[in-house]
């Protein structure tokens, strides 16, 4: 008899206490879904991001004849390599940010980015829409502004 009536009373002391506000925050299942499906893109657009990073770094660095004239052949294939690894290390850390992010979907917390590249440096492709945003062909080799 005592057991139903304290569970009673314990339930309408929940009853009592303010309701909390609903603030879930997918932000780490949205980052992680991202990434999930965008990291195919980068290794795809990797050879042309290569070439526009060279472009770019041409134009804007001072460098000497000697290393404008022997750097864009060794360059191209190394910022390649060096995308198509960044791009698949963007896919690892979509399955990696998965399950936080589930566990974290009922919650107002977020989990920090496992992988700032991808968010803060540029690319070719990025439209910032915040339901679903678009952000490929990511410049793994210079500097990103975060």
């Amino acid at each position: 008899m005592i057991r139903p009536l304290a569970l009673a009373v314990f339930a309408l002391g929940l009853l009592a206490l303010p309701a909390a506000p609903a603030a879930a925050s997918p932000k780490t299942l949205k980052r992680s879904i991202e990434n999930l499906t965008q990291w195919p893109l980068d290794v795809a657009a990797a050879p042309v991001v290569a070439a526009w990073s060279i472009q770019r770094n041409l134009r804007d660095i001072g460098d000497s004849t000697a290393v404008r004239i022997a750097y864009p052949i060794p360059g191209f294939a190394w910022n390649t390599m060096v995308n198509v690894g960044a791009g698949i290390l963007r896919g690892v850390t979509g399955v990696l940010e998965l399950p936080a992010g589930i566990v974290l979907l009922p919650f107002e917390a977020d989990l920090e980015p496992l992988f700032d590249p991808a968010i803060d440096n540029e690319a070719l492709v990025d439209w910032q829409n915040g339901i679903y945003d678009v952000k490929f062909a990511v410049d793994y080799t210079t500097a990103g502004a975060g």
